[in-house]
Parts: C-alpha cells; sequence; structure tokens
C-alpha cells in the first residue's frame, strides 16, 4: 500500500517523504520492525518510541511517523499525536473492516466481561450470525478462542483483529472498552453502533488521578457511537447521558422513567429472576448468574440488543440459556457443606457488591479473601480493608499481584483501614496458604469468596507471572 493512501484522514504537520512510497507493513516497536515498513514513535509508560527511531531504520524502516523530527537523515512523517494516527494508518492498512461489522462497546468499572459475554450469546442465539468478542478473558471468533494481553488490545492489532472477524462472517463485535483505550486512543477511528454504561466506581485512579477524569474517559465512548444504553441508577450515569452525543436508551432498577426497568426481583443462590419493563411490554428474565449486579448485567444486554432491533421476548428468552463467565461469581466444586465462590472482584464497588449480594442468598458465614494489585492505585487499599472487615462475616487478607511491590507493604496499606476487631479476619501473606486455611476452618453452610483473580491463573511477582489457579488449588487441597 501505498504511503499516501495509509495517510487518508490522517493530520500531518509536516511530510518528509515520498508519497508515493509502497509500505510493506506497520509497526511500533523497534524490536519487530522489517525491511519496508511504516515506523510510528509512540510515547509509552516506561520509554518513547521516538528514543528507538535510530534501531527501526537499522531493521529497515522505510519511513517514520512520528511527533519529533528525527534527528537522522531518514524520510518521515510529522504529526501532532502518533497514537491517533498508528490508529487510523491501521484502520487504512487493513482496509477499514468495522466499519463492514455493527461494533458494540461496552464501558464501565464492573460487569464489562460479564455483559460482552451475555450479549454474544444472545446476538448469536438471536439471529444466527457470527459475533466476534474482545475483551478481558479472552477474544473470539464464534466459538474460537483466541490469545489476549489486555482489555481492548493496541490499535494496529485491534484493526487486524476486526480484519481477521469480518474476513471469517463475523456480522457483529462486542468488545470491552477500556478507560486506558479511549485516552490513549487505541480506538480511534472506530464508530459504535451501540455502547453501553455499566457503571463507574474507584479504579485506575493511579492513571486518572481523580474520579472526574476517570468519568471523562469513559465518556469518551459516547462521544463515537451511534446509540447508546445507559445505566441511570449509577451515580455516573447523568453524566454520560448528559454527554452523549447520540440517542439514549436508560434502564434502572428503580427509576420509573426509565425506557427499561427491572421489576419483581427475586435472588437465589443458583440465579436472579426478574421482569423486564420495556415498550410497554413486561418480560420475564431468568439468569443463571446468582447476585444483585446480575440483574443490571443483564438489562444492559437487553437494552444494548433493543437498540439493534432484536425483539424483547427473543432476547428474555435467550438470557435464560445463557452460561456464566469463568472467575465471575465462579462456583467452585466443593463438599456439601460449605461453598466456595471465584470472583474478579478488585475495586471497592465490586467487593462490596459480591458480599452484599452473597449475604443476600445464604444463611452462613460469608467469609472474603482477598488482596490488591501492586503497582496500581493504591487509595482503594484501605477502602477495601474497611469492606472486607466490615461487611463479610469473616476476611482473610492476602496477596494478589504484588508486581513489584512488596506484599507485606501492600498489606500493610489495606490494614490501614480495617476498624474491626482482630476476631474477624487474619493475616496470611501466601495466597496459596490463605485458600488452605480459608478451607480447613471453615464451618457448615460457609460462603467463601476468593476475591481478586477471577479467570486469572497466574501470581506476577516481581515482573514474573508465575501459575496459580484457584482452581487447581482449591482441588488439590480438598484431595488431601
Amino acid at each position: 500500500m501505498k504511503l499516501k493512501e495509509l495517510l487518508t484522514n490522517v493530520e500531518l504537520i509536516e511530510t518528509h517523504a515520498d508519497m508515493e512510497t509502497e509500505i510493506g507493513d506497520i509497526s511500533y516497536d523497534s524490536r519487530r520492525t522489517q525491511k519496508g515498513d511504516l515506523f510510528v514513535a509512540i510515547r509509552g509508560f516506561e520509554s518513547d518510541g521516538h528514543r528507538f527511531i535510530g534501531a527501526a531504520v537499522f531493521a529497515g524502516a522505510s519511513i517514520i511517523l512520528c511527533e519529533e523530527k528525527p534527528d537522522d537523515k531518514v524520510p518521515y512523517v510529522l504529526v501532532k499525536n502518533s497514537r491517533e494516527a498508528l490508529a487510523l494508518v491501521s484502520k487504512n492498512y487493513f482496509g477499514d473492516p468495522s466499519s463492514r461489522m455493527n461494533l458494540v462497546g461496552v464501558t464501565g468499572t464492573n460487569g464489562k466481561t460479564t455483559t460482552t459475554m451475555l450479549m454474544k450469546h444472545v446476538l448469536e442465539d438471536c439471529t444466527g450470525e457470527t459475533c466476534g468478542l474482545i475483551g478481558t478473558n479472552q477474544n473470539m471468533i464464534g466459538g474460537k478462542v483466541l490469545p489476549t494481553e489486555r482489555t481492548t488490545p493496541e490499535s494496529y492489532e485491534l484493526y487486524k483483529l476486526f480484519g481477521q472477524m469480518a474476513d471469517e462472517g463475523c456480522k457483529y463485535v462486542i468488545m470491552e472498552v477500556s478507560s486506558h483505550s479511549l485516552v490513549l486512543d487505541r480506538v480511534a477511528g472506530l464508530r459504535f453502533e451501540v455502547a453501553v454504561f455499566t457503571n463507574l466506581t474507584q479504579d485506575h485512579l493511579d492513571f486518572h488521578k481523580t474520579m472526574e477524569e476517570y468519568a471523562g474517559a469513559k465518556a469518551l465512548l459516547f462521544e463515537r457511537c451511534n446509540k447508546a444504553a445507559i445505566n441511570i441508577d449509577d451515580e455516573w450515569g447523568g453524566y454520560m447521558v448528559e454527554r452523549a452525543k447520540c440517542p439514549v436508551f436508560s434502564y434502572s432498577e428503580t427509576k420509573l422513567e426509565a425506557d427499561l426497568v427491572a421489576k419483581d426481583i427475586r435472588l437465589s443462590p443458583s440465579n436472579v429472576k426478574f421482569c423486564a419493563l420495556a415498550m410497554n411490554t413486561l418480560e420475564r428474565v431468568s439468569l443463571e448468574i446468582p447476585g444483585r449486579f446480575s440483574i443490571y448485567n443483564g438489562m444492559s444486554v437487553i437494552a444494548a440488543c433493543l437498540l439493534l432491533d432484536l425483539p424483547l421476548n427473543a432476547v428474555c428468552e435467550s438470557l435464560k440459556t445463557a452460561k456464566g463467565v469463568k472467575g465471575r461469581v465462579e462456583v467452585v466444586p466443593t463438599p456439601e457443606d460449605f461453598t466456595i465462590l471465584i470472583d474478579y472482584a478488585h475495586t471497592p464497588d465490586a467487593l462490596e457488591n459480591v458480599i452484599k449480594s452473597m449475604k443476600e442468598v445464604t444463611s452462613g458465614r460469608v467469609v472474603v479473601l482477598f488482596g490488591c494489585g501492586g503497582d496500581r492505585d493504591k487509595t482503594k487499599r484501605p477502602i477495601m480493608g474497611e469492606i472486607a472487615t466490615t461487611l463479610a462475616d469473616y476476611a482473610i487478607i492476602t496477596s494478589d499481584n504484588p508486581r513489584t511491590e512488596v506484599p507485606a507493604d501492600i498489606i500493610a496499606d489495606i490494614l490501614a483501614g480495617v476498624k474491626a476487631p482482630k476476631s474477624r479476619y487474619k493475616v496470611i501473606e501466601d495466597r496459596k496458604d490463605a485458600i488452605a486455611f480459608a478451607i480447613d476452618n471453615h464451618m457448615e453452610g460457609d460462603l467463601i469468596i476468593l476475591a481478586g483473580k477471577g479467570h486469572e491463573t497466574y501470581q506476577e511477582i516481581c515482573k514474573t507471572k508465575f501459575h496459580m489457579d484457584e482452581r487447581e488449588i482449591v482441588a488439590e487441597h480438598l484431595a488431601k
């Protein structure tokens, strides 16, 4: 593809290159650059791609796309924002594949993964079409699972994935859209048919600094969609409605003026049931995923599907056959006298929700085991310590992914928020030992929540990921 074709719709400051140059591929990592590539220099958190222009040229890059003029006498194109430019040249390179499909973007602190998985099930069930999925747990094309490293891939990989999905016949793509991806222009150039807002609670303040900044990042999604489904029960829902530059379809459990309302709610240890009221029609919904938050996940799916012109009765009927998501309120096999759940709850709100939801449906104790991730928002640690030791009947404070931090220091931050007596909690730094303690000391009727790891099958310590699957740990300990 010629350089001039790649640069379609890219805002250029200065061009010092032959626009007729044939480009073989696009790279933004000098270690992966090949002869004939367009190398895009982007600024990262730990390094700046402009420092590696020389290495990219040595590797064979024919043209550099950058924000600063390179010192080397090489052909270059100067832009204001090379991250946005990377997305746009990737879009052009892969032939704008996203325009051949209906994109549904889901954003929010909690509920994104479950919502996208449920929506994929419903869309495939109701339309018979192949759907693509891009998310935290995995990327999928129909039933085929693809590897994933982050919630929203870098823009080059994202457009490459869209191309694969379009070529394999996907009519819909449902994707989790993180706040990082919106701020860092990973989704630049995309137009979403429907965008969904689930909720907004404290997370990622190491990156966004304030909740207002975090909300502003999420709201960017509603400036690039045709229709929006917004949870107006959330305290930030009204803000998202104001920021939306498209028609809004609201959903709520409590506000009767919403376009979709959940009524006649029934909770049990194994499922949730409610009636969905929309467009003067009432349909029964049953979801085999326990917890009050499942009502909101279900409503977000219903709202988005209605905006995609699917009939309410078909959507609600399809939800009855939907399965839970790995690591989200996932029941682990145990003896009959107690229950273990694995859940990804790693924010204050998510931890509070899962504890409260389980207390609503169990007659025994709720025991929560959790830690906090290293090199991430430190302000949430004492908050989570207070939530766990106040709401649960017993808490076990342990390690999550310490990354480059000292586990004991993270635990100390958590303990700073604990006001409960020591009889209500225990500190066990090693997560495997903590799980063993929870099992060995369970009481009849206990519901034990292993919070924070969810779908993850590793523990990250000092930049190395060690295998750790909580399902295996539970099974091995029970077998002893």
